[in-house]
């Protein structure tokens, strides 16, 4: 199948989209009127405390500097940066009155309402139509591989098991001996048409990478931990079982799948700090104390950097980088945490993105703008796609976080594309988009969009 353009409209559809109906329109209104209180409310601070509110957000800033230099030192210097966090975080609170307070919590409280009354405004208009979707019929012979230690136990939680039988599935709980991808093979080989997985991400690739092999339609059902495969599929991941409906009356599409050496995987892979991090066998269990203790060796006064070299889409070639992430499709940053989210899955292209950090200048500066959302206009922060793309690097082994996984690898590591190699299937209930496709890319756009609804057009 080849991908449509982004924005193109799939055949039978209206080439104009709809006029806003009055509900959406309604919250066209309530989203501006609640975003333009929360602006009055904080003119009107300024008003009141012309000097107090400036200072507090200095005191803001030298706390969080403070943090970050506790982070990525030891022994005096973190207890005296500690310290120094926690002096300015208090004074923050003495400076502002309790009617500041009160201020502050309307203010979230009103961007919370015109956040929440613009999804309603322009999710429609703004999630991207699914390029080759079509409706299908229940599966013949489903079969669903459950890895009830994934995500907390949610297999057992959500009656996965029961869940499938009402609906005619086949289940197959995995056991700690059992060899995942061979009992996916099996259940193809026994004749299942439709096959899924109930478990985190890695098991979701190993499971979307046979479905590929043999083209047969794959269920995501979101069991594991984070689920970012299933956010971006558009699935509902709190309700669980409720992805079981995707093997009776279904939409199916095609998504890429990208490929690390002969490993596929569905969301990203991390290099640098992250990938570190997650190497550590206490991570899983206490991922900020691990962190807090590795990132001394990583980014402090002293450290070695990371011996990571790949080609810009300039020609130059970087020799190190404090981050690369290649991802199966574009994420959306606003932060590195939790690696945001993206807007297709049928693009066609590898994301690249790489930050590059000098200790000793840019972590206030990489650390302002991770807190602040604004995480592309920190000046190491480079973004871009490719259908291929190879890290190369002097060591032996390095470290690779692959869709969560903590893996070390021979270099160089060679990332590829796989354009529409998945068939999914996804039930007809799903919300349909990730938060990528339906949110607006800043207040200005949000805005505009707003404003077209209201006057009765579409966003697009």
């Amino acid at each position: 199948m080849q991908n449509q353009p982004a924005g193109a409209i799939p055949s039978g559809a209206s080439s104009s989209p709809p006029r806003p109906s009055a509900g959406r329109r309604a919250a066209a209104a309530a989203a501006l009127i609640a975003l333009a209180a929360a602006a009055a409310v904080v003119v009107a601070g300024l008003v009141q405390h012309p000097a107090r509110l400036p200072v507090a957000l200095l005191l803001v800033f030298v706390a969080v500097v403070a943090a970050w230099t506790a982070l990525v030192h030891r022994g005096t210097r973190r207890l005296v940066a500690t310290a120094l966090a926690v002096v300015a975080l208090a004074a923050v609170i003495v400076l502002l009155d309790v009617g500041s307070l009160v201020r502050i919590a309307i203010v979230v409280g009103l961007v919370v309402v015109s956040t929440a009354a613009a999804r309603v405004a322009l999710a429609h208009d703004l999630s991207p139509p699914t390029a080759g979707a079509r409706p299908v019929g229940p599966a013949r012979q489903g079969v669903l591989l459950m890895n009830p230690r994934s995500g907390g136990g949610k297999v057992g939680r959500f009656a996965l098991e029961d869940e499938a039988r009402r609906r005619g599935v086949t289940p197959v709980l995995l056991r700690p001996a059992d060899d995942l991808r061979a009992l996916a093979e099996r259940a193809v080989a026994d004749g299942a048409d439709v096959i899924g997985m109930a478990g985190g991400d890695g098991s979701q690739a190993l499971v979307a990478d046979v479905a590929r092999r043999h083209d047969v339609a794959f269920v995501c059902v979101p069991a594991g931990t984070r689920n970012h495969f299933a956010l971006d599929l558009g699935l509902d991941r709190s309700d669980v079982a409720a992805a079981l409906d995707a093997y009776t009356d279904a939409l199916e599409r095609r998504v890429d799948l990208a490929l690390l050496g002969d490993r596929i995987f569905v969301n990203n892979a991390s290099l640098g700090v992250y990938a570190t991090v997650v190497q550590s066998e206490a991570y899983r269990d206490a991922k900020l104390a691990t962190t807090a203790q590795l990132l001394p060796d990583l980014l402090g006064p002293g450290a070695e950097g990371f011996d990571l070299s790949f080609d810009r889409p300039d020609g130059t070639v970087a020799r190190s980088a404090g981050v690369v992430l290649v991802s199966n499709g574009v994420y959306r940053l606003d932060s590195l945490n939790g690696f945001g989210s993206r807007a297709r899955m049928d693009a066609g292209v590898l994301g690249i993105v790489t930050v590059t950090v000098d200790r000793a200048r840019d972590l206030p500066a990489l650390l302002s703008a991770e807190s602040t959302g604004r995480l592309r206009q920190f000046h190491g922060y480079r973004e871009w796609t490719a259908p291929e793309f190879e890290v190369g690097s002097g060591r032996p082994l390095v470290d690779v976080g692959v869709d969560g996984e903590a893996l070390r690898l021979p270099p160089p590591l060679r990332f590829r594309i796989l354009p529409g190699a998945l068939r999914v299937r996804v039930p007809r209930h799903a919300p349909g988009a990730a938060p990528a496709a339906v949110a607006p890319a800043g207040v200005r756009q949000a805005v505009t969009a707003l404003l077209r609804v209201l006057a009765g057009h579409p966003v697009r």
